[in-house]
């Protein structure tokens, strides 16, 4: 995937270049504003944007949010509450694909609850399995861990990073936690005020952080390791 975004939303401009490779993931990393839900959105269609979108050797600059066959994960999730958790998965699926998922991601057994019902753990699982079952090319992932209770986030957080090893395609996650992108990210691109300010791999980052932002954020995340 690469995509070369310009958002202007209401006074703020957004103005980056993105490139991720299949089977790899990369991180947005960058501060509360930075821009980094913006680019999703914009890679996804939600949002309008000038600029060029490529993926798996299709344009989508003008391809409808429906035909773009990207995979989204918002950071509440967005269940329908009125839905099972099977039907929920299969919103733009069949139902045996959407079984298929859930047993894959080991939810099967909560495919007559409601999103009421589940764990933050649990929701999170099941939205991650109504983005897949719908074979997407792309996979964004928008603060996946944010809304979970740090007593869960260290288990949900190794079990992505699990599963994205076997996701073929490209995925993209955004975060402002250092332990999301050393423990999922290949690669990282850091955002702030809407301009890349930084990329490269988690290493390079952790070296020579390009900003104080980067460098105080790195800091605190050695700090507490």
């Amino acid at each position: 995937m690469k995509a070369a975004l310009r958002v202007d939303h209401g006074g703020f401009v957004l103005d980056i270049e993105l490139a991720v490779e299949p089977g790899q993931v990369l991180a947005l990393l960058g501060p509360n504003g930075a821009g980094k839900s913006t680019a999703l959105a914009a890679i996804a269609g939600l949002v309008p944007s000038v600029g060029t979108i490529e993926l798996a050797g299709r344009t989508l600059d003008a391809v409808p949010v429906e035909r773009r066959r990207v995979g989204y994960v918002f950071q509440d999730y967005l269940l329908f509450p009125h839905l099972t958790v099977l039907d929920n998965v299969a919103f733009g699926a069949t139902k045996a694909v959407a079984l298929e998922w859930l047993e894959r991601l080991g939810i099967a057994d909560l495919a007559g609850s409601r999103p009421a019902q589940l764990s933050g753990g649990q929701a999170q699982r099941v939205a991650l399995a109504r983005a897949l079952a719908t074979s997407p090319d792309l996979l964004l992932l928008d603060e996946p861990l944010a809304a979970l209770d740090v007593t869960v986030r260290d288990e949900v957080r190794s079990s992505l990073r699990g599963f994205l090893r076997d996701y073929a395609g490209p995925t993209i996650v955004v975060t402002h936690d250092f332990e999301d992108v050393a423990a999922l990210a290949d690669e990282v691109v850091v955002i702030e005020a809407g301009r890349v300010t930084q990329r490269g791999q988690v290493r390079g980052v952790v070296r020579e952080p390009a900003s104080p932002w980067v460098a105080r954020l790195v800091r605190d995340w050695a700090e507490d390791d």
